[in-house]
Order: structure tokens, then sequence, then C-alpha cells
């Protein structure tokens, strides 16, 4: 175990403490490590909405030149903003033990969800379910990490913004004034941690495999599989949640409208044994279902 394993990481905060997670166990493991920090052009580009970007895998995407150029060795993202196509060369190793799934509402005051209100929010997911329950707020973009956009919400006139709660909970700033919002579908792999290698590297593959947590793993694989026969490579508003439960997997996906003015939702169980494939089942279901016209018309929209 001479060779360091140098970890390839964005270096916001949350990104920071997911990448120093697996240099940790990889360690205790009694591997050597170095942390390699890089800044993305979704760290960089604040201004816009992400979706705007035109860039796939944009917080991705500098970490995955790094790792083709030698510059690193492995790579730990959020497993929510990893593209369902992997870069030619770069594998899926290990997906860390799940954290909360949930998206939360951190707000001013809660009188405004039984009027009019400005929530904020870069995610066109949240967005589209949020106007689908409350068509008649508004819903302002909201970029930077986790802090930045914590800060924006104190300093504006919105009443609340959507976050991800394993996030805040993660580097530990979860505010009191918080709700879950249990009604919310979120996205595939969120609250998931995924480290990629090399595929020609064996010894960074067999270090990273030994962190891998199979149901975490499955239950991702079934919501990306979702994800990837639905948007064909399209950015769009797309819910998924996989959980195992005695050996049953139960799943729920939606796809919106941008607007939130249509909502198609699929819900469905399958045998752990046979969840291979059930999530483009899961997708089928809804693209023969209204799915592809609201996809064409999404598509259009962007």
């Amino acid at each position: 175990m001479s060779k360091t394993i140098r970890i390839g990481t964005r270096d916001s905060k949350l990104a920071l403490w997911q990448a120093t997670t697996v240099q940790q166990q990889l360690e205790t493991l009694g591997y050597k490590t170095q942390l390699v920090p890089v800044k993305s052009q979704g760290d960089i580009i604040l201004d816009k909405p992400l979706y705007q970007l035109g860039i796939t895998g944009v917080f991705t995407k500098t970490l995955d030149v790094a790792m083709l150029n030698g510059d690193v060795d492995i790579a730990v993202h959020s497993m929510k903003d990893v593209p369902t196509l992997l870069p030619k060369g770069i594998i899926q190793t290990a997906v860390l033990p799940r954290a909360n799934t949930k998206d939360i509402l951190v707000y001013k005051d809660l009188d405004f969800l039984k009027t009019n209100g400005t929530i904020a929010t870069g995610s066109l997911r949240r967005k589209a379910q949020w106007l689908n329950k409350y068509p008649n707020h508004k819903v302002e973009g909201l970029r930077g990490n986790v802090i930045t956009r914590l800060q924006k919400l104190e300093n504006s006139t919105y009443n609340a913004a959507i976050f991800a709660k394993a996030g805040l909970e993660r580097i530990e700033i979860l505010p009191e004034n918080h709700i879950e919002i249990d009604w919310m579908v979120p996205a595939p792999a969120q609250g998931a941690m995924v480290v990629v290698t090399l595929e020609n590297d064996s010894f960074a593959t067999e270090a990273v495999s030994k962190l891998n947590h199979k149901p975490s793993e499955i239950c991702t694989h079934i919501e990306r599989e979702f994800l990837n026969v639905l948007e064909g490579g399209c950015t769009a508003p797309i819910g998924a949640l996989a959980t195992i439960k005695n050996n049953t997997i139960v799943f729920k996906g939606v796809l919106l409208a941008i607007d939130g003015s249509e909502k198609l939702s699929v819900e469905k169980t399958v045998d752990i044994a046979n969840y291979k494939g059930f999530g483009k089942t899961c997708a089928l279901e809804i693209l023969n279902n209204g799915g592809k016209a609201l996809m064409t018309a999404i598509k259009a929209a962007l």
C-alpha cells in the first residue's frame, strides 16, 4: 500500500467534508491518501441557472478531466450531480451509505404558505414540484454553495429557500427554522456520495470498492436508470426515490412540466432480487402515459 491515492474534490466546504470522509475511511484501511481540491465551472458561474450552462455534469467535468489527465486518482461527488453516463475510462466504484434524502424548506416565516410568497431554488425539479402544489407562488433562482445560499436567503426578500437536508446536516449548519418537505420527491441519488476511479487503475479501484454500501448502490442505480431513460440527455424536472423494505424495493418517480402545470408519477414495488431494469420499467410507464409529449415540451422550453 505504498502508493498515495490522490483524491480529487471540489473546494466547497461540503465537497471537502465528503472527500475527507472518504479519505478517513481509506486511511483506516491502511491506504495513503492526499486531497486535491479543484474549482468547477458550476462553482464559478453563479449568475445563470444550471440548466442554462449547457454542460453535462457541470460540477463533475473538471474532476473528470483531472482524472483522465492523471492529476488525481479518484474523485468524490454528490451523486445527484453526476451525469448518468460517465466519461469513457471512468467507472463508478463505491456508493457510501446514504444520508437523509429529503428536501427541506428553510424559512423566515411560514405564513406565506397560506397566501402569496416567493421561494428560492436553482433546481428545476424543486421549482416544478413547488409550483405544482403552490401555483400562486413565485420561484426565483438561487445559486452558490450551501453556505452562500443560506446567506443570500437571509439578505433577500425571499420567504424561504429549498435545500437538500443531507448537505446542511453534514457540515452542521442546519438552521432551526426549517421543515422537511415530505411531499417533494428528491433528486435521483440525493443524499448519496459516490466515488469514481479510472477503469485501468486496479490499485485505486480495489481500494475504493471496499467502501461500497450495496443497499445504497441498488437504490441509486434504480433512480439513475429511471432518470437516464426519461431525460435522454436533457435537463428536466425529474424526481425519484427507491427504498428497501424487507427485501422489497419501493419506488416513486415523477416528471413535471417546468411550470408545474402537469405532473406524471409512478409508484411500483419489486423484489430486491429483480432490481436490475426496474428503473427503466418505471420510466417507460411514465413515457407511455404522456411522458413523451411532456419531455418534448420541456426540451422545446429549454
